[in-house]
């Protein structure tokens, strides 16, 4: 067959007569997956620029020895239909996974396989029947959460709107008519309720889960399927994301100062502080947004997608964009919640766990009748929920993993490494009524809410806030009604932009391929123009 020199399909021919120039901001999940569309749908002035110096976002893995630790995204939430396990599977990335990193079910950190071990502050274990059968009740009153927005029920005053508040009204009431208990069993069954809602408020990502909507907590989805970890590591998607995605195309360490959007808007705005006439006066014709680097270099562009997370929205919006964002964007950034979730590893040279122990979960006593868990600076480890067991110890040698969020993440990544292990294993010690417990040999720990490109884990819907926020954040600037400003200058992504699958891995992923699809659907009828053109 002989091959036809210089013909272009109608999408290219489009896109090379106008020349499209797109930048992404952030080098995630949702910025490369944004580039990758773009990319192969024939779009060839594409930019990815990144603050950090590496590709990943939220997702970090770090290799230690034969093992990778996740500093970030840990488990693929889900498989049917999810493309982020499609991805890894297809590539083979889940080959080595083991049944201790699948999971069946609801995801949670105290229902991996193995058995999770409760204890009290006063070094005791909780019989793993009393367990159980909290735990039923728990899950019990967890399902009912879930109906105010599937069932639209109204919210009564007795709730306050709060997950927290209502599961803990709720259980509280149950466990104290209950009359098969006696007190003390009562009190241990409060004191593992407070436990079960740190727990929850380190999967929300939330200060605490009194912060978290229950009108709208119904409205994440879960996708069907066993959820996964890669052993090999979670960048290992990042990587294949990044393989269709030119290096000349990812720019590292490129904090962004500010998006001047809306050019045409702005003929007679005064400059910004920081914004001078001579750049002005050095923007290339023809390209509505300017994107400004902190070291003052200036990118035009037709569109920019910006994947920055709500952390870094919230701190920053009002000087990242030049004019400001408009009103109802603003509160929806406002409204809508992101807090910190860390996790602490810790590694030991022998195990002073059991065999079939899979985690070792806090459960303050004194803290049964407390109504908000709000501590002092001093006292910011009580906040760690539990430590689970990395499992196999082939792979992962004798390793814990703590988790803690909210103030008190923040107030731990203050403290230096020694601080953090000295403290964790005073608390091991203490909880698991052994004092011999030696101090790991290695610490390593995340640190997501000071770092100044990220700002917190990942984002949950904030008593106040709905759906319609997260979908007022996603909506591209200018406005559809702003008919004689340029379309899709400015167009958002990032999870917490994904009405129904924000704080999570595959969220993100489609999100970018989202708006990489405004902008291939908006240049589809240059595509279908060209179409009826003869080839040259």
């Amino acid at each position: 067959m002989l091959k036809t020199i210089g013909v272009r399909s109608p999408k290219e021919r489009a896109l090379k007569a106008c020349k499209p120039r797109i930048v992404v901001i952030g080098a995630g999940l949702a910025g490369l997956a944004a580039a990758k569309s773009l990319l192969e749908n024939g779009f060839t002035d594409v930019t990815v620029l990144e603050a950090s110096d590496r590709i990943g976002g939220r997702v970090q893995s770090v290799q230690h020895g034969q093992a990778t630790l996740e500093l970030g995204a840990t488990w693929i939430h889900g498989a049917h239909g999810n493309p982020v396990f499609h991805l890894a599977e297809d590539n083979g990335l889940l080959e080595h996974t083991t049944d201790g990193e699948r999971s069946v079910g609801r995801i949670s950190l105290y229902t991996k396989n193995g058995v999770a071990h409760y204890q009290t502050n006063s070094g005791k274990r909780i019989p793993k029947d009393l367990v159980e059968e909290f735990s039923d009740l728990y899950n019990e009153v967890y399902e009912l959460t879930q109906e105010f927005f599937k069932n639209g029920k109204p919210v009564g005053a007795e709730s306050q709107n709060s997950v927290g508040i209502f599961t803990r009204d709720v259980v509280r009431k149950k466990i104290m008519l209950d009359p098969d208990d006696s007190e003390s069993t009562k009190r241990l069954k409060l004191s593992m309720l407070q436990q079960y809602l740190k727990v929850e408020s380190c999967e929300s990502s939330s200060p605490s889960m009194d912060e978290v909507s229950l009108s709208e907590f119904g409205e994440w989805t879960e996708i069907p399927g066993a959820h996964h970890v890669i052993p090999g590591g979670f960048i290992k998607v990042v990587e294949l994301l990044a393989r269709a995605v030119p290096a000349r195309v990812v720019r590292l360490g490129r904090p962004v100062r500010r998006v001047h959007w809306n050019r045409s808007a702005r003929q007679g705005e005064t400059p910004d502080a920081g914004d001078h006439n001579e750049d002005r006066r050095a923007a290339p014709p023809g390209h509505p947004v300017r994107v400004e680097c902190e070291d003052g270099e200036l990118v035009p562009a037709d569109h920019v997608i910006v994947t920055a997370s709500l952390g870094v929205l919230k701190k920053s919006h009002e000087s990242l964009f030049s004019p400001g964002l408009p009103e109802d964007k603003v509160l929806a950034i406002e409204k809508l919640g992101i807090s910190t979730t860390d996790k602490i590893f810790l590694e030991f040279a022998e195990p002073f766990w059991s065999p079939e122990c899979n985690s070792i979960q806090f459960v303050w006593e004194d803290e049964a009748q407390l109504e908000q868990l709000a501590y002092p600076e001093e006292l910011w480890y009580r906040k760690i929920c539990s430590f689970d067991v990395l499992y196999p110890p082939e792979r992962y040698g004798y390793m814990l993993s703590g988790w803690i969020c909210g103030q008190e993440a923040l107030l731990m990544e203050r403290c230096d490494d020694e601080t953090v292990a000295e403290t964790c294993t005073e608390l091991l010690r203490k909880f698991t009524g052994n004092p011999n417990i030696p101090k790991p040999r290695r610490i390593l720990r995340s640190s997501w809410g000071s770092n100044p490109y990220i700002r917190g884990s990942y984002s949950f819907t904030r008593v106040g806030s709905s759906g319609g926020d997260v979908e007022r954040l996603a909506t591209p600037l200018p406005y559809a009604e702003s008919t004689k400003a340029p379309p899709l200058q400015v167009l958002f992504a990032g999870e917490a932009t994904h009405r129904k699958y924000y704080s999570t891995t595959h969220g993100a992923l489609l999100s970018g391929q989202r708006e990489a699809n405004r902008l291939i659907e908006l240049y589809q009828d240059l595509y279908n123009a060209e179409a009826t053109k003869p080839n040259m």
